[in-house]
């Protein structure tokens, strides 16, 4: 018989912390982006420039974060 695989991907260092919360700005504009980039700010609570948000540091999150990385800055809130 073969080993059943058990082993789990190990958790993002930010993720680990309960409660992290992180600092969304929004930096550049999304006019001439495509809808999925739009609709991602929309999805973080972003609609102007240099307007920010603080949400909590999930992995969800961060997936958004990544997809506009190009159009938003990002910081710890402490």
């Amino acid at each position: 018989m073969t080993e059943a695989k058990t082993k789990k991907a190990p958790a993002k260092k930010a993720a680990a912390k309960a409660g992290a919360k992180i600092k969304v700005t929004q930096i550049g504009s999304p006019i001439g982006r495509i809808q999925k980039q739009r609709d991602t700010l929309k999805g973080l609570g972003l609609g102007k420039i240099r307007q920010s948000k603080v949400l909590e540091d999930t992995p969800a999150v961060r997936g958004m974060i990544t997809v506009v990385k190009h159009l938003v800055a990002v910081e710890d809130a402490a």
